[in-house]
């Protein structure tokens, strides 16, 4: 279930969002402000980030500017029908998409899904899968981050290319196994580890040190992909 944060500062918006987010299947959370949306977006692993750009106390576009410092979560803009100018800037800061008030819920909806698509390394045509700075071609058996080639084994691409397709989701080591070693072939947690330690080593030299992120007790997902 993908995690949307609603920042907004008009409660009955909030209400709105939330239901229509919950219905289609989405898990929820809010704050009314900037400085408390910001601290959440920064604390949290939402997958989405749904944020209105009138907000008391610090607007969405800096909001989002010391957000994209950080972290590369999706940012879908709240803007008032005429704010062209805001629209434009707010891409421009790394924003996803936006949706003009007032909006249809069902529209809204309709954006989220299809900005989540986007950002849970979907591959296209090509075959290639990118998630922030990170990208891989299976295909080819490439790797580059902001540029650089990281060169992986193929253990280690195939663990990667599995976190990477879908990035949201937690695996456990035996899912992990499973699913690059197969269901018939035992692989040890300890051989396991070995290879992911090598590849978040290998990912770290080429800065991206929180790539692969550990969820204590349950396994490991897809972290930013950003600089570290």
């Amino acid at each position: 279930m993908a995690r949307i944060l609603i920042i907004d500062d008009d409660p009955q918006i909030r209400d709105v969002l939330r239901i229509a987010l919950k219905q289609a299947g989405f898990s929820t959370r809010e704050a009314g402000d900037g400085p408390e949306g910001l601290a959440k977006a920064l604390n949290g692993q939402d997958d989405l980030i749904v944020l209105d750009i009138g907000l008391p106390g610090m607007d969405g576009l800096e909001l989002c500017r010391r957000l994209r410092a950080e972290k590369d979560t999706p940012v879908i803009f709240l803007t008032a029908r005429d704010d062209e100018v805001d629209r434009i800037v707010g891409l421009e800061l790394g924003g996803d998409d936006y949706v003009a008030k007032p909006f249809s819920p069902r529209e809204l909806v309709a954006r989220v899904r299809a900005v989540l698509k986007r950002s849970q390394g979907q591959a296209g045509a090509n075959g290639m899968l990118r998630r922030g700075l990170l990208e891989i071609d299976p295909m080819r058996h490439l790797c580059r981050f902001d540029g650089r080639d990281v060169a992986l084994t193929q253990r280690e691409m195939g663990l990667l290319v599995h976190l990477m397709a879908r990035p949201g989701n937690v695996y456990s080591k035996a899912q992990l196994s499973d699913a690059v070693y197969g269901p018939v072939i035992h692989v040890s947690d300890r051989t396991l580890d070995s290879h992911l330690r090598n590849l978040r080593a290998k990912l770290a030299d080429a800065g991206a040190g929180g790539a692969i992120e550990t969820v204590h007790g349950v396994g490991v997902r897809m972290g930013p992909c950003t600089r570290a």
